[in-house]
Order: structure tokens, then C-alpha cells, then sequence
């Protein structure tokens, strides 16, 4: 995708430029496009891939470019470089540039540029198809072009066209491990027989599940092996995440590219007098429903989001701050509170749910000492699997989207550079259910927000979800709901299970 710029903008002086001024521009216009606008180009580049003042004109107070460019010193790079020198030509003159009005800027694409690259946004005002190539005609400012938004949106529309290069998934698979085949000794689908047993019932909310006692046991027992396997010997300590992320969290994060259909907004009131919510009150007293569009009147926001996924929420306590280095790998874990994940059409038993319960392992680092901690947590999750679950299971190497595109895969030279998936099979429907992964996520999270370590070497950091309600689906559809038949690693920890509601 070559682009090629084309961009027009008057410049208002202070005060129309004399005779002498103008003979100064000319001199000026040819320098730059001599001298300045080639100063950085490497050797061998087309001079018509290089900005350059295709025409000027004085009239009256306004000064008119027209600007041209490829790829190297881009049209509105070359403009504010332009208004840079005049400052010193003209004010020798006694003429100032007071303002700069951009009239029209044009960028043409060649190559294959689906339209669904093309992205939805104010500044584009309209898209034309000519011959082999694309136009975008730009509605800007110069204070956009100073903020580089031409540039943003030809990587946006680069970043779409290798999206869909990328195999339009948004990661790639590759099986690591397989554990092989493990005694079948139930088919039923867990979520119904816990319903039928009254251990889980449908919340209020969509996609929410209100937990009885036998659910909440075996919860508590997956925490303890947790505790006992995972916590304790990899040396991690407890914090507690806040539960809702700012905008600015997940804008460093980097979730603000693309979270805006999956979360569950979190909005404000405008204040809390209780006059100005009285007529709320009012109406579901007299009515009994609540006033929902009423509502939405008076509140601000949204501020962001219910946590999306555990960890961004982190980050400030770290932020713009250096570690020391006898401190590395800092190792921590949250298990304070529900994520929340609005998953549209795609809500499943209790294994894709809006609402879920998490154990999210941090750690940060040095390149090495992340790649270290996760395979250390790739040896103990096996372990688990194979020695406490029981399971039949898989793991796969996964390569997300954002890592592909931020280049962050095979960084630091290590296998464990990405995401490792953990599947468990499905008895009941034959397929495989993600229960477990290891992220390392590269300096996406550092560089966001700007933590540093003592040496002078890049911060890393990964990340671990450990999901009670994908661990009790994949456990209950294999072993069953006999607590004889499970594994003595988990009947033991769970005990004898509590019938504390009877339904007539």
C-alpha cells in the first residue's frame, strides 16, 4: 500500500507581504524543496517520493501551498517544516504566519484496499475507486495534522489489510501437547445437571449464575490446589485489583483499540441531591418500574468499564515508576472480584458467561525472567492436570492479533513468547473447551504505562487467568457428579457435599 499525499493550505500573515517578502518566499519555497524537505531521505529514494511545493501564490494577506509527496517528508510534514523557516524569512520583513487553514488534503492508495479497511471515521469525508486506486479526501485541521491523524489512519487502514492477511482470525493455533485419551465415565452436559441438582440457578442479569453451596465447594477446592500447587511454590502474594477500568487504563492498555463491543459501560450520577432524583423515585413508586430513559438523563459518562480482564487495573500502582532490580520477578496475584464480558450471542452454560470468577497471576520483569515464570507455570499447571484433575487435555501455542501486529513474538527469543492455550475435552459434545492460559505479553503493559527496571533493560510482564468456571465445566463433564468417581486430589478438598436448599 504506496500513499501518495496531496495537500493545499493557506497560510494568513500578519500583514500582506511587500515586494522584497515575496521575492523572499520564492527563494525560500525553492530551498526547501532543494534542501530542506531531502534532509533525512535516505540515498537512492525518487525525488517524487519526497514533499515538495507544488505551486504558490500571495494574495492579498494569504499565503497558498499546494504540497505533493510520497512516502518520505509526507505533504503536511513538509508544511509545518515550511512554516518553521518562513518564521525566520518573513520576520525579517516584519510578517508573521498567524494561522493555517487546511483546503483540502487528498491521500491516494494504491494496491488491494478492501472497503472493510477503510475505517468508519469524521475524517474521512468520502472514499472514491479509480483504476487500481483509492482516494481519501481528509477533513482536517492543522492542529490534525500536528497530531499526526493522516498518519494514524493509514496505519489503521495497514493494520485491517494484515488483519485479514492474518487469516481473518484473530489468533493463530499450534498444537503443543496432548495428553491422550482418559476414561469416559460421563456425557451429560454439566451445566444442565447442575441446574436439575439445584447447585446453580440463572441470575437476574444475562449471562450470570447465582452459585449454591456444593458449586461454591468445588470452587474452594480448585482455590486450594491452586493455593497448594501454584500460589505458595511459585512465590506469588495476594492483591486486590480495583473492579472497574478507567478510560485511561484501558487506553494504555491498549483494550481502548477495540474492547468498545464487549464491555459493560459503568456510568455516574450527575450528582447526588436527592431532589434532582426525586421524579425517578416518584415514578417507580406510583408505577413500579423504573424509568430507565429518565435515568439515563442523569447520569455522566461512561468513566469505562467493569474489569474487562483483571490485570490493566494493576498497572497504575506501578506506573511511571523504576523497580529495583533485587525485587525482580515481582510475582503477584488478584482473586478479589468478578470480570465482566458482554458476549453477545455467544453465552454458553457456565463456561462463556458474562459474568465470571478469576485467579489472575501477574508477574513482571526482565525478558528472560518472564519467559522463566511462564514455563515454570507451564510445568505446574501439567502437573495439576495430569496429577490432581485428571483430565484429558491439550495446550496449543496461540499467537493473538496485537501481538502478531506489535511484533512481540519471538522477542526475547524464548518459546513461551505469546499465549499458551489449555483445552479440555467435552465428552458431551465432542469438542474442546480453552479452561487455561499463559500469556507473555511483551512490554505492551510496561511501555503503556511507563514502568521502568533498575538495570536499564526493557520491563516485561505475563499474565495467567485461571477461570473457576471453566475449570468446573471441564471437570464435571468428565468426571461426572459422583464425588466416588473423582479424583482423591479433588474429592478430598471438596468433602461431602451440602444439600442446604429442598424445593417442593
Amino acid at each position: 500500500m504506496q500513499p501518495r499525499f496531496t495537500l493545499s493550505a493557506d497560510l494568513q500573515c500578519s500583514r500582506e507581504p511587500s515586494g522584497e517578502a515575496v521575492a523572499a518566499l520564492e527563494r525560500a519555497v525553492a530551498e526547501a524543496n532543494d534542501t530542506l524537505f531531502v534532509k533525512g531521505v535516505p540515498k537512492g529514494v525518487p525525488r517524487e517520493e519526497v514533499g515538495r511545493i507544488t505551486s504558490w501564490s500571495v494574495g492579498g494577506t494569504t499565503l497558498h501551498l499546494v504540497l505533493e509527496s510520497g512516502g518520505y517528508t509526507r505533504a503536511h510534514d513538509a508544511l509545518f517544516r515550511f512554516r518553521k523557516h518562513l518564521a525566520g524569512v518573513l520576520g525579517k520583513h516584519q510578517v508573521g504566519i498567524r494561522e493555517i487553514l487546511v483546503t483540502r488534503f487528498a491521500v491516494v492508495l494504491t494496491g488491494d484496499v478492501p472497503d472493510s479497511a477503510i475505517p468508519r471515521l469524521p475524517f474521512i469525508r468520502s472514499v472514491e475507486r479509480r483504476s487500481g486506486t483509492v482516494t481519501l479526501d481528509l477533513a482536517v485541521s492543522a492542529a490534525d495534522l500536528e497530531h499526526r491523524i493522516p498518519d494514524r489512519i493509514l496505519n489503521l487502514v495497514e493494520e485491517k489489510i494484515q488483519a485479514r492477511e492474518y487469516g481473518g482470525k484473530t489468533e493463530h493455533w499450534e498444537l503443543v501437547y496432548e495428553s491422550g485419551p482418559k476414561e469416559r465415565v460421563y456425557q451429560g452436559n454439566p451445566t444442565e445437571e447442575m441446574e436439575a441438582r439445584h447447585w446453580i440457578r440463572h441470575g437476574a442479569s444475562r449471562g450470570q449464575w447465582i452459585y449454591g453451596p456444593q458449586a461454591v465447594q468445588l470452587f474452594r477446592a480448585f482455590q486450594s490446589i491452586v493455593e497448594e500447587r501454584i500460589l505458595g511454590p511459585l512465590g506469588f502474594s495476594e492483591m486486590v485489583f480495583p473492579k472497574v477500568d478507567t478510560w485511561d487504563v484501558l487506553s494504555r492498555s491498549g483494550h481502548a483499540k477495540g474492547v468498545y463491543p464487549e464491555i459493560y459501560y459503568v456510568c455516574t450520577p450527575k450528582t447526588r441531591d436527592p431532589a434532582f432524583w426525586e421524579d425517578v423515585s416518584d415514578h417507580f413508586k406510583v408505577t413500579g418500574e423504573v424509568p430507565v430513559d429518565l435515568v439515563r438523563e442523569k447520569v455522566d459518562g461512561p468513566i469505562g468499564a467493569l474489569c474487562y480482564a483483571q490485570c490493566p487495573s494493576f498497572w497504575p500502582f506501578v506506573q511511571g515508576r523504576t523497580l529495583a532490580q533485587g525485587t525482580l520477578p515481582v510475582r503477584i496475584f488478584d482473586r478479589s472480584g468478578t470480570s465482566h464480558r458482554y458476549e453477545s450471542g455467544g453465552i454458553h452454560g457456565i463456561e462463556r458467561v458474562d459474568e465470571f470468577h478469576r485467579i489472575e497471576l501477574v508477574w513482571l520483569g526482565t525478558a528472560a525472567q518472564t519467559g522463566e515464570m511462564a514455563e515454570q507455570l507451564h510445568q505446574v499447571y501439567r502437573g495439576v492436570f495430569e496429577e490432581v484433575l485428571e483430565l484429558e487435555w491439550r495446550s496449543a501455542r496461540v499467537t493473538p492479533w496485537f501481538m502478531a501486529q506489535e511484533g512481540m513474538v519471538g522477542a526475547c527469543g524464548c518459546e513461551t513468547v505469546g499465549t499458551t492455550d489449555y483445552e479440555a475435552f467435552l465428552p458431551y459434545s465432542g469438542t474442546w473447551l480453552e479452561f487455561q492460559n499463559v500469556s507473555v505479553n511483551g512490554d505492551k503493559y510496561p511501555k503503556g504505562f511507563n514502568v521502568k527496571i533498575q538495570s536499564g533493560e526493557p520491563c516485561w510482564s505475563g499474565c495467567s487467568g485461571i477461570g473457576l468456571e471453566r475449570w468446573t465445566a471441564a471437570f464435571l463433564a468428565q468426571k461426572g457428579f459422583d464425588p466416588a468417581r473423582w479424583p482423591e486430589g479433588v474429592a478430598s478438598r471438596v468433602g461431602e457435599l451440602k444439600e442446604i436448599f429442598r424445593f417442593l
